[in-house]
């Protein structure tokens, strides 16, 4: 990702028995459910109260950057920089959807779930040492509403009215109490500080580090280069029981590179300390090194029980080229994933076959009982597979061979008005060539595009890559000017609001916004809704399976693969605690061992004279 994009989990506020006639403070959020944690716990399990501080984690980062304004469409932002700024509340890594009190001590939801009152810490400060005050968390609202990303707007629209209360308190109101995850997606809201941005441009990029409030600052900054954030030692939240054993690296550095094949040799030159593997064939072959076989190089695969990320070759609806879902799925018959993953992958991937693929949200098998009675209304608005057919994409035998799937693309390409002129598949209405681009910023995802354009030749359809740096890839993704990409769609376990940016008809002509696909469909709209308000988890997970169903029947990417684990490779000099985070790779937990940092320097400086 290159873009800072806020995750927002779909999360409720847990009220506890009897809660119904009055508001009730709670020690956190949860998802139609228990908090894990009790209001007196001291640190998340996840995390070692007694780790060290100190020492230097150098990470990388791909492409460049312009902003230190991560709030705006405006610019790329650089890598990290949300560390500066804390949320109302913030989130366990062990839970599917819980949050526990950062900025805010309490959360009192009312009784008709029409408003939630937030009461501020006392001791809550900006790094300048102001207190962080109601006034500050209305205007921050209302600014990331009006004036930030895309999504913002999405995610807030349901909010009618913020007002300060009392002395520390801050009320959100609500059109309905039918979304019921609003309370929560308000927790993570980052709360900026009005005095400092009183006298600054908000949307407008920046290289002046904004004034922040979390556990790490902004030391320098090489533009588009490199960023250095250093430890705040008196920042204001370190004791709380959430920050416990975490923020433990005193700098943290982001170095930028070219592109994946540079960073890579750049890790293994021990210019950046740790490195996160999307290649397979990288995490097979790449990282042999004298550093590796000496044991300076540890090579990690971390499990995770997140939702798969969707990823796969994504259609631009815009384009009267892929308005015809017939086009859309007969092109899907040109990705031999079987082949790629035997010649390519190292049999490392698993092919992707749900949007929330890896996690109970996929929908599997044809829809019954709930699940049936949810989709029954839409059924004259949607393909009759969704009811008849479980969702699978075109499968081959890994010999190459797709003689048979081409054909049956054939057949829907003819179904759909086009035919063969010579050698070449051309439009009977219009005499047109079927011609496109696949646009790309990684020349490493050229390996998988190149046998997809080959196959599609036997269609008689031409595709080329267009390879481009980061910036104006995202500048072409923001304006939507793109025929085909490869695109990443990431979910929580526990889809809400954030749905609306991703595949509502609302977002789709919105620049910047993550309907990157251009999905317009009443039904999916529909489902949406009810998603938000569904008012238990056995009712949200049947409306997700319906959801899924309709947009894989769209057709709208050819679904690609995913690994269930990270891969992590690291220069040894970094420990972790022996309880992973199940939901992420925690590196805030990790710290440095600093006469294993100092041992290393000195290997390195060793190594070119040997």
């Amino acid at each position: 990702m290159h873009r800072t994009k806020s995750l927002l989990l779909g999360v409720v506020l847990l009220i506890a028995a009897g809660a119904m006639a009055r508001a009730v403070a709670t020690a956190g959020i949860s998802l139609y459910g228990d908090l894990k944690y009790p209001a007196d716990f001291t640190h998340f399990d996840y995390a070692d109260p007694n780790a060290p501080k100190g020492g230097t984690m150098k990470l990388e980062s791909i492409g460049t950057f312009d902003s230190l304004n991560p709030f705006i469409i405006k610019g790329v932002p650089a890598a990290g920089i949300g560390e500066i700024f804390d949320t109302l509340m913030t989130r366990s890594e062990d839970e599917p959807a819980s949050d526990y009190p950062l900025i805010a001590e309490s959360a009192e939801l009312a009784p008709d779930r029409l408003s939630v009152l937030y009461i501020l810490r006392k001791e809550a400060r900006f790094h300048d040492g102001s207190p962080i005050t109601p006034d500050d968390v209305v205007w921050s609202f209302q600014i990331l509403r009006d004036k930030g990303q895309p999504l913002y707007r999405f995610y807030y629209g349901d909010v009618t009215k913020v007002e300060i209360e009392g002395e520390r308190g801050v009320r959100f109101s609500f059109k309905s109490a039918d979304n019921r995850e609003l309370p929560a997606i308000l927790s993570e809201m980052p709360v900026l500080s009005k005095a400092y941005w009183s006298t600054r441009d908000f949307e407008k990029t920046t290289l002046e580090s904004p004034l922040g409030s979390g556990p790490y600052k902004v030391e320098s900054v090489d533009p588009g280069r490199s960023i250095t954030y250093r430890r705040v030692d008196d920042y204001w939240g370190k004791d709380l029981p959430v920050n416990k054993g975490r923020f433990n690296v005193e700098i943290i550095r982001y170095d930028y590179y070219r592109d994946s094949t540079v960073a890579l040799e750049a890790f293994k030159a021990g210019q950046y300390d740790i490195r996160r593997e999307n290649s397979s064939k990288s995490w097979a072959t790449g990282y042999d090194s004298p550093a590796l076989r000496d044991g300076l190089i540890k090579k990690e695969v971390i499990p995770n029980r997140n939702p798969a990320a969707m990823q796969g070759f994504g259609y631009n609806l815009r384009r009267p080229l892929f308005q015809d879902r017939r086009v859309r799925q007969a092109l899907a018959y040109a990705f031999d994933f079987e082949w790629s993953n035997k010649n390519l992958f190292y049999n490392s991937y698993t092919r992707t076959r749900s949007y929330y693929d890896n996690s109970e949200l996929a929908a599997t098998g044809v829809p019954q009982g709930d699940e049936l009675k949810i989709l029954e209304p839409f059924r004259s608005q949607v393909p009759d597979e969704v009811f008849t057919a479980e969702y699978n994409p075109p499968h081959y035998d890994g010999s190459g061979e797709i003689r048979d799937g081409l054909r049956q693309a054939l057949a829907l390409l003819k179904d759909a008005g086009w035919s063969f002129k010579g050698e070449q598949l051309v439009n009977n209405k219009t005499g047109e060539p079927f011609i496109f681009e696949i646009l790309n910023d990684d020349p490493a995802l050229e390996r998988v595009e190149l046998p997809f354009i080959q196959n599609l030749k036997r269609l008689g359809i031409t595709a080329t890559i267009r390879t481009v740096d980061v910036s104006q890839y995202e500048q072409r993704m923001i304006n939507f000017d793109y025929d085909m990409a490869v695109v990443v769609i990431a979910q929580s376990l526990s889809p809400g609001n954030e749905q609306r940016e991703f595949f509502g008809s609302a977002a789709a002509d919105q620049p910047g916004s993550q309907n990157q696909l251009g999905i317009k469909n009443k039904a999916a709209d529909a489902l949406i809704e009810q998603l938000i308000a569904s008012p238990t988890r056995v009712d949200l997970v049947n409306h997700v399976h319906a959801l899924d169903r309709v947009l894989l029947y769209g057709y709208y990417l050819i679904p690609q693969y995913h690994l269930g684990a990270t891969w992590v490779a690291y220069w040894n000099k970094f420990h972790h605690p022996q309880v992973a985070p199940k939901y992420a790779l925690g590196l805030e937990t990790w710290w440095v061992d600093q006469g294993a940092e100092q041992t290393i320097e000195t290997k390195k400086k060793e190594a070119p004279a040997k």
